[in-house]
């Protein structure tokens, strides 16, 4: 093997690609910090029971493990960073009042979460603790639409589902409730015909209910809908209320209902979106409520939050216009010196060509060159 071939989904992020990612990053933190979220920086590496507490078995087969040398423990390298914020809020910053926090940092999988998707995700997110209303699921969702306006991104589908109506369905069946794990992997893969097979046994109301589920999917009418074909339980209404509210907030993006994408529901608690954008086959971001991850760190604690992929998302922005840039000789003159650090402290790209130095500058373009004219150091344009 080459010593300079990177493993299968790994790869380098060039000048350009690297400058738009950036931009998306610092732009997007920006936008936190203006909604009141405080940055947080978790650490790469955790102890494996920390570290997976509560994600899943999923996440625990995407997560890179290795013997600490200090210790002789297992640590995993983060797949994610919600669980790691989840500890902050419980365990380092134990606030009583709502904890608004956000993050950015790269997580590693063991295999592609997607078609052509990278195995070293940049994660960008947000989260809410404290706070178990409608509201914060509102606020995240609000968020989640900012972020991807930033990318100039205007075409955006927002899938919406929520766990609470298939949980008020198998709590009403014993059976059912024995089969959950088999269930949920049924209704992601919208798989009636083992659906029907594994429910034969099951009450009629709770099997016709299940079996309803893969074919309640489109715009808001399937809302209505679900209130006809699904039993009238109360855990099943007060889930089709906050879908329909959150909804009818979603602005300009089109809205699905999807009462079967049951992607994260052994964490999630409560509503979940995942946003489609075209040109990228996998959903751009994901978000809803998981009141229960801090259970496990002794302080449950209401939460919601986003995350979502900067590098898959910065494939869908336009290469940027070259850097106007301002060319200055090689010198040691101070005169020249000071005139350097004027420009750069206004804000300008000066580039010193260094002796021998040729004219491709990369991402810059020099328009213009520092000359001296009469003992001062100005700028000139290039013809």
């Amino acid at each position: 093997m080459r010593t300079w071939l990177l493993p299968e989904n790994i790869a380098d992020v060039l000048p350009a690609e690297a400058r738009k990612i950036e931009d998306l990053r610092r732009a997007m933190l920006d936008t936190f910090r203006r909604y009141g979220y405080e940055l947080v920086m978790p650490p790469m590496l955790e102890y494996i029971e920390s570290l997976l507490t509560g994600a899943g078995q999923d996440m625990g087969l995407r997560t890179f493990k290795l013997v600490d040398q200090l210790s002789g423990r297992t640590m995993g390298i983060r797949a994610d960073m919600t669980t790691q914020v989840a500890r902050i809020d419980a365990h380092l910053l134990n606030r009583e009042s709502v904890t608004r926090l956000c993050y950015a940092g790269s997580v590693l999988h063991t295999r592609p979460s997607g078609l052509h998707a990278t195995r070293e995700p940049l994660q960008i997110g947000a989260e809410i603790y404290g706070h178990a209303g409608l509201e914060a699921d509102a606020e995240i969702q609000e968020l989640a639409l900012a972020c991807l306006a930033l990318a100039g991104i205007s075409h955006i589908r927002l899938d919406l589902c929520h766990v609470g109506v298939v949980k008020a369905i198998l709590q009403s069946d014993k059976h059912a409730q024995a089969d959950e794990e088999t269930l949920i992997g049924l209704l992601k893969a919208k798989d009636s015909a083992g659906l029907r097979e594994l429910t034969r046994d099951y009450e009629p109301v709770t099997r016709d209910a299940l079996l309803a589920l893969p074919d309640l999917y489109g715009d808001g009418k399937v809302i209505a809908l679900a209130r006809k074909v699904l039993p009238d339980l109360p855990g099943i209404g007060k889930a089709l209320d906050e879908l329909q509210a959150l909804a009818d907030l979603a602005g300009e993006a089109a809205v699905t209902i999807d009462l079967a994408d049951l992607h994260g529901y052994q964490y999630e608690s409560g509503a979940m979106f995942a946003a489609y954008v075209p040109g990228l086959p996998n959903a751009v971001a994901r978000g809803g409520r998981y009141d229960h991850v801090g259970e496990v760190f002794g302080r449950a604690r209401p939460a919601t939050g986003f995350s979502m992929d900067l590098r898959e998302l910065a494939r869908l922005v336009p290469e940027p216009a070259r850097t106007s840039a301002i060319l200055a000789p090689w010198g040691r003159d101070q005169a020249l010196r000071g005139k350097i650090a004027e420009l750069r402290r206004a804000g300008e790209v000066v580039i010193q060509n260094l002796p021998g130095q040729g004219e491709e500058q990369g991402e810059f373009d020099c328009t213009r060159t520092l000359v001296c004219e009469g003992g001062d150091w100005v700028v000139k344009n290039l013809s």
